[in-house]
């Protein structure tokens, strides 16, 4: 082991890729501007029979059990969406890519903690990976803070004051009913401070995490002492308590309450679990291209093995929710809940989203890693990886944009635009990070185990 030293696992954010990225982000900002100008004038709207019909199949299975409320966001205008359809698709597209990132950051912080509680030794020399990517965590945060105060309107239907006064036009018994989740201790239909709070709080506290573990880490470096491995076992585990509780009420709150008459018991597991299977396969795709350009030197066709079958195993698992959730609320057939899969199935443009995640999201890495030698070699890794990104991408598009644009949505220009924007400004951060730290921690004390690592 004595060859591996920190000076020989320095990473260098080249000014080549740097330039890359540079021009990533260009190419988002030109395509999002560019979509932005077809969405107003009209180019980027799509609809069709279809989809008009199947809306309207929507609306009287939700009427015909509420005759007081329409389905959630079924309203085309009217006084709580009087926004323009080209800025509610905007608000929706950058809504959508914040919280795939957030995702990407939070599982990066995740990752790490899950190695330090389980007594991991495998993985020692991959963490620094996961952990520059949980960088991106303080910037999700007041991004997340701010564009909800954008978009609140036109993505959540549940902010709007009149929904919460009794005899009134639009009087919501439902949502009324939900009020103190939003609001307390404040009036319904006022500031939703418990909201906020809980958001600032969730952010708030898997920086301080994130904070504390990576100062052991670096600490580490410097000083051979077993001391910061044990403080973050114990840091990794309060973490893991917190956040299997925060990252269910944040899957809520973000995602869920855009639908806010429907609900389902399995949403926090669905979005955690397609949050899961995106940080692994992100994870895996920056290990496999750092190994290909000389980096890790630590790592192996073993670690390789073991990344690939995390992400073939919990594509698996993602499917078992999806179809879990699918199942329960197909065979229940109650309007109130099976509206959110028949405007997702019947309506253009989604329908095709809607199977196509299966096909991206399970069918594709389940037959291209099924096989040992598959997880193995790094082409297939990098063939694979980005197959389950932009499969679990469409996923959070389809929690989303159906609820807000209903069947004038559409990917188009501004939507990859959006995304590509977001991704050159997720990888400068992490790559900036892996840049100013030691690309592997030399004193972890399993990193001998890691070394010798053999499946």
């Amino acid at each position: 082991m004595a060859h591996i030293t920190v000076e020989d696992e320095r990473y260098q954010f080249t000014p080549q890729l740097k330039k890359k990225v540079y021009y990533l982000l260009g190419a988002g900002i030109v395509l999002f501007i560019l979509g932005l100008v077809l969405a107003m004038t009209g180019g980027g709207h799509h609809e069709d029979a279809g989809g008009h019909a199947a809306l309207s199949v929507s609306k009287e299975m939700v009427a015909s059990l509420q005759d007081h409320a329409s389905a959630p966001h079924a309203e085309d205008g009217g006084e709580h969406h009087g926004s323009s359809a080209w800025l509610k698709r905007t608000w929706a597209a950058l809504w959508t890519n914040n919280m795939y990132f957030v995702g990407l950051a939070i599982i990066g912080l995740f990752f790490v903690a899950v190695q330090y509680a389980a007594q991991a030794g495998w993985s020692a020399g991959i963490l620094r990976v996961p952990l520059a990517m949980a960088q991106w965590l303080p910037i999700a945060g007041i991004l997340t803070l701010i564009l909800w105060f954008l978009v609140r309107h036109d993505v959540f239907h549940w902010t709007h004051a009149d929904l919460y006064v009794e005899n009134g036009a639009g009087f919501d018994e439902i949502i009324n009913g939900k009020a103190p989740y939003f609001f307390w201790p404040l009036a319904a239909g006022s500031f939703p401070l418990f909201y906020i709070l809980r958001m600032v709080l969730f952010f708030g506290l898997w920086y301080w995490f994130l904070i504390q573990i990576r100062k052991n880490m670096l600490a580490e470096d410097l000083d051979p002492s077993t001391s910061y491995w044990f403080r973050n076992r114990s840091l990794s585990a309060w973490f893991l308590v917190f956040f299997a509780v925060s990252s269910s009420v944040a899957a809520w709150d973000w995602i869920m309450s855009i639908d806010t008459h429907w609900f389902s018991t399995m949403f926090g597991w669905y979005v955690f679990s397609s949050w899961w299977v995106t940080g692994l396969a992100f994870i895996t795709l920056i290990v496999a291209n750092l190994k290909s350009a000389g980096y890790l030197k630590i790592v192996n066709a073993n670690h390789l093995h073991d990344l690939g079958k995390f992400v073939f195993a919990f594509s698996i698992f993602w499917t078992y929710i999806w179809f879990g959730q699918f199942l329960l609320i197909y065979y229940a057939n109650i309007p109130e809940e099976t509206v959110y899969f028949i405007e997702r199935m019947r309506t253009s443009p989604y329908a095709w989203i809607f199977y196509a995640n299966l096909i991206l999201n399970f069918v594709l890495p389940f037959l291209l890693f099924m096989t040992r030698d598959s997880k193995r070699h790094l082409s297939t890794l990098k063939l694979v990886c980005p197959i389950v990104l932009i499969g679990h991408w469409f996923d959070f598009y389809n929690m989303v944009t159906p609820a807000v644009m209903q069947e004038q949505g559409g990917v188009g220009f501004l939507e990859i635009g959006a995304t590509l924007i977001f991704l050159a400004a997720f990888f400068l951060v992490m790559f900036n990070t892996l840049a100013r730290m030691p690309l592997i921690g030399r004193n972890h004390p399993m990193l001998e185990e890691s070394l010798h690592h053999h499946i």
